[in-house]
């Protein structure tokens, strides 16, 4: 039962930040009506979203923290956001992704969740600078109930380097390693990503890093959620016309769809209707 109400608040905070991003704003007495629960339990969510640092409370609601460029939000931070629209983009990633084939992960919320269901693709090699995307499969190949690794479990190069609050590898022994090697997909995930600005993250080691990435990759695929779209960090590594494909979910309004669609030659809306 405590895992349901863990779950059920999870999903409860992932729209309230969503609320407040999107109008700027919201009062507690609106997100209990809208919600259908107790002044107390959104109290409790606010709290919990001021204490990660995307919110800030004012008398009788919550806006938005208007984070700095350079700002770089922890791995566990950044875990608990926009959790089912993860899981829908990484579904709708992992099924790019080719038995037999030659692929690259970078760090992040969203391509750890794409790895876990990557572990059903059989026969990949995977690159990865991300320290828990090696651990999912890392995990994956102890031996099972039924005396064997998992059937799908990877080979992994994980490329060392100097670890950001993200838990990515990056600096130039990352750097040296990417530079020898080719990936036939690279699923990227972003800090953020604008039509100005291309795709940018806070950490000036990371841009360098995740521009080794993409010059490494014969087809490059970005993982990121509708909160991203709009977003800009410290430094770019990566014009859209760079990019083959953005995997995103339903959140996306319909105008930056559009405005995508004309600078990005795939564009995948994973999941349904954000208002279904």
């Amino acid at each position: 039962m405590s895992e349901n109400q863990n779950l059920l608040a999870e999903q409860r905070r992932a729209l309230i930040l969503d609320e407040v991003r999107r109008r700027g704003g919201i009062r507690v007495n609106e997100l209990t009506r809208k919600l259908s629960v107790s002044d107390m339990t959104i109290r409790r969510d606010l709290d919990a979203l001021a204490r990660q640092g995307v919110i800030e409370k004012v008398h009788g609601g919550a806006v938005p923290v208007v984070e700095a460029s350079t700002h770089e939000p922890g791995f566990e931070a950044k875990s608990t956001l926009e959790l089912s629209a993860k899981e829908d983009i990484a579904r709708a990633a992992a099924a790019m992704a080719v038995p037999g084939s030659a692929i690259a992960l970078s760090g992040g919320t969203t391509t750890f969740a794409l790895a876990r269901h990557l572990l059903e693709v059989p026969a990949l090699t995977v690159v990865t600078n991300s320290v828990r995307v090696a651990d999912v499969f890392h995990d994956a190949q102890r031996p099972t109930a039924a005396g064997g690794p998992r059937a799908g479990a990877a080979t992994v190069v994980l490329t060392g380097g100097v670890r950001t609050p993200s838990d990515s590898l990056v600096g130039p022994v990352a750097d040296r390693a990417i530079d020898s090697l080719h990936f036939d997909v690279l699923f990227l995930g972003v800090h953020g990503i604008s039509v100005e600005a291309g795709l940018s993250t806070p950490n000036l080691a990371e841009a360098e890093t995740n521009r080794r990435l993409v010059r490494a990759a014969r087809r490059v695929v970005v993982v990121a959620d509708h909160t991203k779209w709009g977003t800009v960090g410290l430094s770019s590594f990566a014009a859209l016309d760079e990019v083959d494909s953005f995997v995103t979910d339903a959140g996306l309004p319909d105008g930056a769809r559009q405005e995508i669609e004309e600078h990005l030659p795939g564009l995948v809306v994973a999941g349904g209707s954000p208002d279904a």
